[in-house]
Order: C-alpha cells, then sequence, then structure tokens
C-alpha cells in the first residue's frame, strides 16, 4: 500500500475543522468518498475539499475494497453502530469519542478489530498537539525522574451563558439525577493524557459532579429547560506506583478555548503544556527542575509540527494533522504500533465510569471496573 484511502462519515462542523484540513494536508491520503444524510451539508462538504463521491448512508461505502478508512464523525450517537459495521467490513476506523458510553462495548469493539488485523484509532486530538508530543518526549527522556503528581484541567467557559444552546444529552433523563456531561465531552482528552504520561495503572478514584446551571436553551427546541448535567467536576486518582493524580473538567470556567492543562511533576523536574489560545498561539510547553525553579518556556522542535505547521494556526487543524499522519503512517507501516487506539479508549470511557460510579455510591472505587486487570 502506497496511499490511504478514506471514506469520512459525517461532513458537519468538526469534519470540516479537523477532520477533512487533517486528511487533506497529507500527500499519502486521498479522502475518496463523503457520506451524510444532510444533502445540503453533504454537498457543501463535497464543494470544500474536492470530494467526488458522496452518498447519505455509510453502508454505500463499505463493500467497496479500495477504501482502506472509515472515518467517523457522526452524531456520539451512531459511533458504535458504524465502527462496528466498518469493522465487520474489513476498514481502519478512526472514531470520534466516545465510541460507546459503556466502555466493555468499546472493548469488545477494540479486540474485534485486532482479531481482523485492522488498525483503529479515537479523536483524542490532544494527544496530537506538539506540545503535547514534545512533553511526551521529555518524560520518556527522563525529565521528569520520577513522576509523582499529574493534575490535569479541560475547562472553558463555552456554556457559561444558559442562553448559548446546547444539545440535550437524553430526553428521557430523570430531572432529579446529574448526568455525566463535561467528564465524558471535555475530560476524555485530559484522562488520555494523564493514562499517557503516568505510565502507571490506575487502581482508584473518586471525586464528584455538579451542576451550577439548571436550565439551559436546548438546541432543537430553541427554549429554556432543565438541563440536569454535570458542568463542573473534580476527581482523584491512585495509580499501582507512588504517582497521584487530579482532574477537573467544566463547561463554566471562565478562559479560552480549547482549555486544555496538564502538568507533570517528578524527582528531577516539572512540566506544564497549555493548549490555550493566548497571544496568538495555540499551545506553550514551560519546564522546570529541581536545581532551576522557575519555570521557563520552551520552544517547541520542528519534529513535533506537521509539514508546515505552527502555533499560530488554528488548534484544530493543527493538532488532527497530527493525528491524520499519525494514524496514515502506522497503516502505512504494517507493524504493530496503533496509539490512540479502541484499547486506549475504553480505558479512558472505563475511567469515566468509574467517575460516574464514585460519585453515586459517595466512595473511593476501585479499577478496573471488571476486576483485577
Amino acid at each position: 500500500m502506497d496511499k490511504v484511502r478514506v471514506a469520512v462519515v459525517g461532513a458537519g462542523r468538526w469534519a470540516q475543522r479537523a477532520h477533512l484540513p487533517g486528511w487533506s494536508r497529507d500527500p499519502r491520503v486521498e479522502v475518496v468518498a463523503l457520506v451524510d444524510s444532510d444533502r445540503q451539508v453533504l454537498g457543501e462538504a463535497a464543494r470544500l475539499f474536492g470530494v467526488r463521491r458522496t452518498a447519505g448512508d455509510y453502508r454505500e461505502v463499505l463493500d467497496d475494497p479500495s477504501i482502506d478508512v472509515v472515518d467517523v464523525v457522526t452524531a456520539n450517537t451512531a459511533h458504535f453502530e458504524v465502527s462496528a459495521a466498518a469493522i465487520e467490513a474489513g476498514k481502519h476506523v478512526l472514531c470520534e469519542k466516545p465510541v460507546h458510553r459503556d466502555y466493555r462495548e468499546t472493548k469488545a469493539l477494540a479486540d474485534a478489530a485486532r482479531a481482523k488485523g485492522l488498525l483503529t484509532k479515537l479523536g483524542f486530538t490532544f494527544r496530537y498537539a506538539p506540545a503535547v508530543r514534545y512533553a511526551k518526549s521529555l518524560v520518556d527522556a527522563g525529565f521528569i525522574g520520577t513522576p509523582y503528581v499529574f493534575n490535569g484541567f479541560e475547562q472553558n467557559s463555552q456554556w457559561i451563558d444558559p442562553a448559548t444552546p446546547m444539545r440535550q444529552v437524553d430526553p428521557d433523563a430523570d430531572p432529579e439525577v446529574i448526568a455525566t456531561s463535561s467528564i465524558e465531552g471535555y475530560g476524555a482528552p485530559i484522562i488520555d493524557i494523564m493514562h499517557w504520561w503516568a505510565g502507571a495503572r490506575l487502581t482508584s478514584v473518586v471525586g464528584t459532579m455538579r451542576n451550577f446551571l439548571p436550565e439551559r436553551v436546548v438546541r432543537a427546541t430553541g427554549r429554556s429547560q432543565r438541563l440536569n448535567i454535570d458542568d463542573g467536576d473534580m476527581w482523584i486518582c491512585e495509580f499501582d506506583t507512588d504517582i497521584i493524580a487530579s482532574i477537573q473538567s467544566s463547561y463554566v470556567t471562565v478562559g479560552n478555548l480549547p482549555g486544555i492543562e496538564a502538568r507533570l511533576y517528578g524527582s528531577e523536574g516539572a512540566l506544564i503544556v497549555r493548549l490555550v489560545e493566548e497571544a496568538g498561539r495555540c499551545q506553550t510547553i514551560r519546564t522546570a527542575t529541581k536545581d532551576d525553579p522557575e519555570f521557563v518556556e520552551r520552544e517547541i522542535p520542528a519534529e513535533f509540527f506537521p509539514p508546515g505547521g505552527s502555533s499560530t494556526e488554528d488548534w484544530d487543524s493543527l493538532f488532527y494533522a497530527n493525528l491524520c499522519a499519525d494514524f496514515t503512517t502506522e497503516i502505512l507501516a504494517g507493524g504493530g504500533t496503533n496509539q490512540g487506539d479502541f484499547a486506549q479508549g475504553a480505558l479512558v470511557q472505563e475511567t469515566i465510569n468509574a467517575f460516574e460510579a464514585s460519585f453515586r455510591r459517595r466512595a473511593w472505587v476501585d479499577f478496573p471496573l471488571g476486576g483485577a486487570a
């Protein structure tokens, strides 16, 4: 294989801001088909990105042997269905998170793909930020030493105004029971980074969720109603080494998008990565050592950027270009390397499920949820 041929299922806003620009940036990739049930959105995206073949149903592209990858950018409720069908059809799959709200279903798909020799990847966009990749290289090189403490923040004020329309999570949900929202929709990327950087096995979690704005405008109706969701939460995590971690996610903490900050402190040094649009840049990394504890900003080496990339461009297309390039390299290499895959997605979703269980029980919850790892 010398070229990867991709069918993108879902042609809406995120496909046009991240996925399609990411694939289009790589000369080793050709987007050969675009699928969406909304014919107007489909036509606009096809014209914008020069995709000739379009379809209204994803099943129309699964039997095409020339398609190597199915990229799932649909509504969350269709992620599992489309991914499962694509794997069954023998396609590599990139899927936006979550694959499924039950980690066991995501793990089942990971196992199915592995049994067929297929690669999978989750839309953990921030894992592929040049600053995050550079930080991981420093951790691997021993800059941190023995890791002690991880702090992760996924926060912004995107929905601090209750008049800002929001998609209703579940129309049939019990309004008296708070539902996971921020921790699942926005917390997953920082949980992914926590696991990746910690390099240890999670053993127990505890935390809480809060709903600060009871009524919000629902996007589908344009009317304000009770949405009992977690728009703020906080968690503590223990691992099988001495490292401990905290995670916070929120829709109502004032700050710029995308609002990721990851901190790692160790025996030799510390680092702070901010993925926040500030002063015309979308990312920064600062480091300190035990001998020189004042944090200083580091320049991110060019090797961690996609060709022509810089910290002054839009974060979504920049980070996703790295994600798409990484998946393309893994597929073309034909080996066993597959970072950020469905198995990692299952681990992140199981962590979220454990967080929710801790809140419901008002107690520490052992991890993994299914028993011994």
